[in-house]
Order: structure tokens, then sequence, then C-alpha cells
């Protein structure tokens, strides 16, 4: 069997004998390859190949090209094999490498330095006259890098009721409008029991925070003694050595209710190792492939699972029981909850403007004009926006997690219109150009022809007022089409629109303001007044 590779090359056969020019291998190594082609469908672990390799170079003495030829790996995979084997190479003696000379010196400034990047040690030995390839020199550095040792941990037991482990995991984002948030998931994790308790967030804000812990401590009936913490923002603001400094909002919660609360040390990742794993059989167990409307209907699945599947699970610690199990003789030994729950609001100043709207999470919320370039407040839950001033509450909106949406109160909005006669048709221009784009098209040519502006606005509005948006908008796009710019086309394409759908005719629900001023009731006059006409007039 000839396997040259177009030089000659030296191969020792299993009878001893040496053959320059093209290699030929000796019967074994026929029988060798022949075994390893019928063994193709079988699979061949990385354990058999290396001991292969052992075996053909010590007891066969094979050169590292012709196993790496026979074997159909790379000579730098015999070679790494050789090496890890730790025993002495066999054959002619290794050549003589450009780097030898600086070895001694590379391997002090690694030793001192051992996360020193290759390209700034190559940079250093060059100008102490060393002239090789920087790519073939990276590959020199990786063998002589130093290693970091081994560590051992030891398994840390906790007491009943004693620990719990905190920590934030991000799953992704969820397009809401046209905002992009990102899906936070808060876990906490009791350290004997395993229990798990997962709520989902748009943010990972100290508010959220915060409202995960409460959920937690509601769902367990408890809380644990000590809870670790990761090097969160939410937790620890600054580190310096042993000196930390954690954040004072934190601290408040923790003394309310009651609990200490105990970061791991920087980079070691094994001391909260349960929460680490949990996070993990989060991902593959139940966030894997699931579907979900919004973040109400994911957080309702996530409870689900925390209570069945999750609890249904072998206990690590306890492998004969399952987690609900030990959970049960668990929660007799947390700390009670306090009869006073933290209040859990997102408080921040803000300022209105020229017009009455405040910036809030990326969107705009009306308030009083009244209250037009001052400073306000705002308290905000996942579901409500309250906008104070001071102990007065000026507005109540539904918190909307949309981008550049405005969230207004009509009564505000009337209010400033009353005030401002002349804003009136501005207004509903403004109305019209959000509800159907297509209206300010139509209003451009029906001033090209001269018409009355303020009668085709408000002829717009009141069938807005009677339809949906998207109605008046296809309708509007089927008017220009025709190019007939009056209300008119807009009525008789909507009623169209109607007749093929068939639905009932729309009723308008408010009466114009003159309807109802003629309705409005009369009181008659008292006819009382008439008969002193009748009375005789007296003689004085």
């Amino acid at each position: 069997m000839n396997v040259s590779r177009g030089r000659p090359r030296t191969a020792i056969g299993v009878g001893g004998a040496v053959r320059t020019s093209s290699v030929r291998v000796s019967c074994a190594a026929v029988e060798v390859s022949r075994d390893t082609t019928e063994r193709g469908a079988a699979m061949v672990t990385p354990a058999d190949i290396e001991a292969q390799i052992l075996r053909y170079y010590h007891a066969e003495k094979w050169t590292i090209g012709t196993i790496a030829d026979q074997l159909h790996v790379h000579h730098s995979v015999v070679r790494r094999v050789l090496a890890q084997a730790g025993l002495p190479r066999l054959g002619s003696p290794a050549r003589r490498s450009k780097i030898d000379a600086y070895l001694p010196f590379i391997c002090q400034t690694l030793e001192t330095f051992p996360t020193l990047t290759a390209s700034r040690l190559y940079g250093m030995v060059c100008e102490r006259g060393y002239s090789g390839r920087p790519d073939h020199f990276r590959h020199l550095i990786a063998c002589h890098r130093p290693r970091p040792k081994a560590e051992a941990f030891l398994r840390l037991r906790t007491l009943p009721g004693e620990q719990a482990q905190v920590d934030w995991a991000h799953f992704g984002h969820l397009e809401i409008g046209r905002a992009r948030r990102p899906l936070m998931a808060f876990v906490m994790v009791l350290s004997h029991s395993r229990q798990v308790f997962l709520r989902f967030f748009l943010d990972a804000r100290m508010d959220s925070f915060l409202r995960g812990h409460v959920a937690a401590f509601d769902a367990w009936g408890g809380v644990p003694r000590i809870l670790l913490y990761d090097n969160l923002k939410s937790a620890v603001l600054e580190r310096r050595g042993d000196a930390i400094r954690f954040h004072p909002t934190l601290l408040g919660f923790a003394g309310q209710y009651r609990y200490e609360p105990r970061p791991v040390a920087v980079a070691r990742g094994n001391e909260k190792g349960r929460v680490e794993r949990v996070i993990r059989y989060v991902r593959d167990s139940f966030f894997a492939a699931r579907t979900f409307k919004d973040l109400d209907d994911l957080n309702a699945q996530a409870e689900v699972w925390c209570l069945g599947a999750a609890a249904d699970r072998r206990c690590p610690g306890d492998p004969d029981r399952t987690v609900r199990e030990v959970f049960a003789e668990e929660r007799a030994r947390l700390l009670a909850l306090p009869d006073n729950p933290a209040p859990l609001l997102e408080q921040i100043a803000v300022s209105v403007g020229k017009t009455p709207y405040v910036r809030f999470d990326l969107n705009d919320y009306s308030v009083p004009h009244t209250h037009a370039r001052r400073m306000l407040t705002v308290l905000a839950d996942p579901h409500e926006v309250r906008i104070v001033d001071g102990a007065s509450v000026l507005a109540r909106h539904q918190r909307s997690y949309d981008k550049g949406a405005q969230i207004e109160d009509p009564a505000h909005v009337q209010a400033l219109t009353d005030e401002k006669h002349a804003a009136r048709q501005h207004r509903g221009n403004d109305r019209l150009a959000r509800a159907a784009p297509a209206s300010q098209a139509l209003l451009e040519r029906a001033a090209e022809r001269g018409a009355n502006l303020g009668a085709i606005t408000a002829g717009l509005l009141r069938l807005l007022d009677r339809y949906d948006a998207a109605s008046v908008q296809s309708a509007v796009l089927e008017a220009l089409e025709r190019d007939v710019p009056h209300p008119n086309a807009v009525r008789f394409a909507l009623e169209r629109q109607r007749q093929q759908q068939g639905d009932a005719p729309p009723v308008a629900i408010v009466l114009p303001a003159h309807v109802r001023d003629r309705d409005a009731p009369v009181t008659p006059h008292a006819l009382e007044t008439y008969d002193q006409l009748k009375e005789a007039p007296s003689d004085d």
C-alpha cells in the first residue's frame, strides 16, 4: 500500500525494515487500515484514536506523519496526544527553533503577567531580536502559556429556610408596537429545597427587582434569612476588595422584610451555582419552544410551571423525595411576612413643557394644561401611571409599553381646547392626521380648488366619530382616486363599504350642540299671575 505524499520519507515497519523513497507501510499497517475501513460504519471515539496513536508510536515505532496518514487525522492531533501522554518522544531529536533563545524571557514574563496577549509579547521579543513570523509565534505561545490550576470545591449544604439565591436572566426581546423591550426573568431559588420562583419583566430596574422579591415571598408564604446576590447594579453600587456599598433602596427593603442581603465574591459563580443551574433549567425545560400572547400570559404559564413540573422534579439534595415534599417542610422555617408590605412604585421627577404632556418610559402622558412649565412626579406600577403634584393626583393613565405613543385624558384636551378657541381647527386636523393620514392630501386638493377647509374638516370628523379609523382611511383613499376631495365622496364610499359588509347603519351617540339646545326641556310659566288681571280694582 503506497501512502507517499510526494517526498521521500523513512518508515519503520513491524519487522524493523527501513525503507526510503515513497513510503510503503508494512503488512501490519495494511491490516490496520483495512480494519479501520471495515469499521467505518461504527463510531470511533476520541479515546480510541488516542489509544491507537500511542500504540502505533511506542509499540510499532511509526512516525508522526505515518500515524496521521493512516488514522486520517492532522499531525497536530498526534503531537497533542503524545504531549498529553507525558512520555519522551522517540525518533529523531526536535529541530531547533528561533524561539528557543527567548523562551526563558517569555516564560518569566508570562509567569508575572499570565493574561498578556501574544501580539504584545511578540512586539517585546521583536525588540530583542526575534525574527519569526507572528502567526507561528502565536501558536508557540499557546503551548507555553501557564494554565490556571484546577480548583476543587466543597459541596455547600444549607439549613431549611436559611438561604435563597437571586439573579436576573435575559430571554431575548419582545416587540410591543414600535418598541423593542428586553424580556428579563427574575429567578429566586431556595438553596435547601430548590423551590423555584420565576417572574418575567420588561426591564431590570429596581422597582421590578423588588417587585419580584415581594411576589416570591408571597408565593412561598415567608422570607429566607439570607439572600445571595451576584454583583448586580440593583444590589451592589460599588465594591473595592471586601468593602461593599449596597444600594440604599435594597437595604431599606431588606430591613423591612428582615433578611440579610449578602453578595457573592467577584468571579465566584460557584457560590450561587443553584440559581445558575435553575436558570439553565428554565431555558431548557420551560422557555424553549413556548408560545405566549403577552407578558401576562407568559407569567401565568410560569406560575403553573413552578407549582407543577418544577416542583415535581427530584430534589438534588435529597434524591429520594421531590422538591414539593422538601419545600413543604422548609416552608415552616421561613420568616413571617411583615404586616406592612413595601409600596412598590417607580418614582421619577418629570418636567412639563409647552404642551401639556410628560415623557415617561418612551411615551407621553397628558396632564392638565394649568400645570405647563412645571416639575411634577410620576408614580408608576406595571399597570397604571399616576402624575402627582405634591399630595394631589393630577392624572391617572393606563401604562403603555409602546414607543412614542400619546396617552391622553379627553378632559385634559377638552379643557385646553375650550380655553384656546383658535386651536379647535388645528386640533381637528391633528386628530384626522393621526387617524386617517390620507385626509391631509384630501385637504390639500380641496384648498387648491378653493373649498372651505373648515367645513370639510368638520365633515370628516363627523364621519370619524361614526366609523372606525381604518374605514375612513380607506374611504379617503377612494375619494382621492376618484379626484373628488369632498366629505360626501368619503361618506358614499363608507356607505358602500358598510352595505357590502352587511353592517347596520351607524348611529351617532353624541348629538350636535344645536340639537341638544333645541331639545332642552322648557319649564312652563306659572299661570297664577294672570289671575291678578281679573281682580276688580280697589277704590283706593
